[in-house]
């Protein structure tokens, strides 16, 4: 592990690898996991020895003890990644243009509405620009306005009433 980490060599490593690789594998798949995650997951390990061979520290643990350490902190790694559900598809870039028809019908429908909203009494009609456009509660418009809560939500009543009457 010393002349890994000090001088990167390539030597000392494939003696590391021929020796542990083997028992890493054989300890992963004593452990529960198949033979092809065994050796996907010994890969890593020995991929993460020669990167991080710098952080071995031989007053904390021995070689195999710090490359078993891995290999179980991979292999948990490894079987949390699998029973994670995987997310819906999600959808990137711009949305699919709407049909034509689907917008006509939609400008047509908001053109009814502002024509049904003009046409409404302007008491009932300033009520529900408060209540809908503006986000008020009952309580909030009855505030600001002064009337009491049981006649705005009757002339809510009315009005939305009306509004489907027209929308028809």
């Amino acid at each position: 592990m010393l002349r890994i980490h000090t001088s990167q060599d390539r030597e000392a490593f494939a003696e590391l690898f021929n020796h542990f690789g083997p028992r890493v594998k054989a300890f992963l798949m004593k452990s529960g996991s198949s033979m092809t995650m065994a050796e996907e997951c010994t890969q890593d390990v020995m991929v993460t020895l020669w990167r991080k061979a710098h952080m071995f520290d031989p007053a904390r643990a021995s070689v195999s003890t710090w490359i078993f350490t891995i290999a179980r902190n991979r292999r948990i790694d490894l079987l949390r990644k699998e029973r994670r559900p995987e997310p819906d598809e999600l959808t990137w870039g711009p949305e699919a243009e709407p049909e034509q028809t689907d917008v006509i019908a939609l400008q047509q429908e908001s053109a009814q509405l502002t024509k049904a909203l003009a046409d409404l009494p302007e008491k009932q009609r300033i009520l529900i620009q408060q209540a809908y456009y503006g986000d008020l509660t009952h309580s909030e418009i009855a505030e600001q306005t002064g009337l009491p809560l049981g006649t705005i939500k009757s002339r809510i009543r009315l009005a939305l009433e009306r509004l489907r009457h027209a929308m028809k």
